[in-house]
């Protein structure tokens, strides 16, 4: 009864409002840490920060501010990622430079005409900060612009200390093919799986070393996370990453249903729960969902339903399929999943890679692919996944903090 208690509890911090946090947080993180008591030792360095909405500290507070109000902490310019510094730019729009409103404070971006820091952003800042939430997914780009920032920092003989944050689908579940060198991307940098299971401190150090980027790297790590925790367990107020990742429940289901749009299959995007759904149109969503059901597939069940996008190639038209709920968030193998939603599409003739070289991009390799089209099961082509998982994790141990 117990451990139903705490499913029904973690699933419903999961998927409640953006608003919903705990008294009192559990986690104190690297910028709070930073705020608090290491920013001492800086020794009167200049710092430019890299970040955007959610690098606040666990008070709410943003790090800008709190690091603008201390007279001691010289602040030269601020760096935003894709979807800008507020986070409201849409995925894959271009940013461009501005100034920060309520500090007057040079705003760079790092989605628009460049993504590494050039010579003349770094002018006069020793020391970069780097305080973005990431979503545990290598296809999410906040750390392809954290290794981007790592080599200018590199090229330009400065200074990079990461504060660290909480994998928000936890640090022990790794899943997913390992990217392949040839579909190296902006979407994915490195080798490394779909599900990697390390913190952005934890990938800062392993791109530093493994992967030769040979910067001055220090992290700040956090305080009270541990590797089992999702991010209700933390207690911190989640503040939406980017405008299709409003709930925590979003960063679960988002390596679910993100990797299947370039195989024909929508994933709810443009809807109010984004991610959370997968179908499309002239699907049967009684038949998916019996056949995704019958599959056994540890901690989801899938469910009849309809929805009309708002925005994109489908907007206003209504689709079917099947929504993902979770039921057990820990047990719950979404790169798996993401599997069984396309096979389950193939069974209704709807597979359909329009785009090849976009969907090996996504899934760095095109073996998923290749796996599908020749009707192999989703067990034969999960399988290929293991010698590469078994590498990467003999790597990654070596690089983990908690």
């Amino acid at each position: 009864m117990k451990r139903r208690a705490f499913l029904a509890a973690t699933s419903a911090a999961l998927a409640g409002p953006a608003v919903a946090r705990a008294q009192t947080p559990r986690v104190v993180l690297g910028d709070d840490v930073f705020v608090r008591e290491t920013w001492r030792e800086l020794g009167g360095r200049s710092v430019g920060i890299v970040t955007n909405q959610s690098g606040v500290l666990s008070n709410g507070v943003a790090l800008v501010d709190a690091v603008h109000a201390n007279p001691a902490i010289r602040v030269r310019a601020l760096f935003g990622p894709e979807h800008g510094i507020r986070g409201v730019a849409g995925a894959g729009e271009t940013v461009g430079s501005s100034v920060d409103a309520r500090t007057g404070l040079p705003v760079h971006s790092l989605y628009g005409p460049t993504r590494h820091p050039t010579k003349a952003m770094l002018d006069g800042i020793d020391v970069l900060l780097f305080d973005i939430q990431d979503v545990g997914a290598r296809p999410y780009t906040y750390v392809s612009t954290m290794a981007y920032v790592m080599e200018s920092a590199a090229q330009y003989g400065k200074e990079i200390w990461v504060l660290d944050r909480p994998n928000p689908i936890g640090g022990v579940a790794i899943d997913g093919p390992v990217l392949e060198p040839k579909y190296k991307s902006f979407i994915g940098l490195y080798p490394i799986p779909e599900r990697h299971g390390m913190t952005v401190g934890e990938l800062a150090r392993m791109f530093n070393d493994h992967f030769g980027i040979g910067c001055r790297l220090r992290v700040i790590p956090m305080q009270g996370w541990d590797r089992t925790m999702l991010w209700p367990q933390t207690g911190l107020r989640w503040i939406p990453t980017s405008p299709n990742m409003p709930y925590p429940l979003t960063t679960l289901v988002y390596l679910a249903t993100g990797l299947v749009d370039e195989g024909g299959v929508n994933n709810g995007v443009g809807t109010d729960r984004p991610f959370e759904y997968a179908g499309g149109y002239g699907f049967d969503p009684e038949r998916y969902a019996a056949y995704l059901n019958a599959r056994g597939i540890l901690g989801v069940h899938f469910e009849p339903q309809t929805w009309a996008p708002r925005t994109g190639f489908w907007a206003g038209k209504t689709l079917a399929g099947v929504y993902l709920n979770v039921t057990e968030p820990t047990a719950f193998a979404n790169v798996r999943t993401a599997v069984e939603l396309l096979a389950a599409a193939r069974a209704q003739g709807k597979f359909q890679a329009q785009h090849p070289e976009r969907m090996d991009r996504d899934w760095g390799t095109a073996k998923v692919r290749l796996g599908l089209e020749s009707g192999a099961s989703p067990e034969a082509i999960v399988a290929e996944w293991a010698p590469g998982l078994r590498a990467f994790e003999s790597v990654r141990k070596q690089y983990l903090l908690y």
